[in-house]
């Protein structure tokens, strides 16, 4: 089912807002050379949820970012809320995921440069993981 306009309005609002707090947090932190992109934001049909997808340079902190991005969402839901309150009347849930999709292009790209390629055997490329 396709996203509505209001649903595509809140996430781009959302999706803005949580690119600056989330990398002046990663700043404040002491955490120089990580990138944090929020590369996209779908917002649940009753506007309750809205799921955040992150890609986090370099790829070796991800993981542990996440984890502190994850225990630190009752204050990210909150600066978003005062960011956002002539906007939005109710705040969504938040909740974060990675965004392996890069990684996976990237890991296609080197299997068709070698010998084992995925289009001629599909069991040498790892199987991507949904969720």
């Amino acid at each position: 089912m396709e996203e509505s306009q209001r649903q595509k309005k809140i996430g781009s609002v959302l999706q803005r807002d949580l690119v600056e707090v989330l990398q002046g947090a990663a700043t404040q932190g002491g955490m120089q050379g990580v990138l944090i992109s929020v590369s996209k934001v779908k917002v649940t049909v009753d506007l309750s949820v809205a799921k955040v997808y992150l890609s986090i340079f370099p790829n070796n902190k991800a993981k542990e970012l996440l984890e502190g991005i994850k225990s630190n969402t009752p204050l990210i839901r909150h600066e978003l809320a005062q960011r956002t309150k002539h906007q939005l009347r109710r705040m969504p849930n938040l909740e974060f995921f990675i965004d392996d999709s890069l990684e996976y292009i990237d890991q296609i790209e080197k299997s068709l440069k070698r010998q084992e390629n995925p289009i001629k055997d599909p069991n040498s490329l790892d199987k991507r993981k949904k969720s």
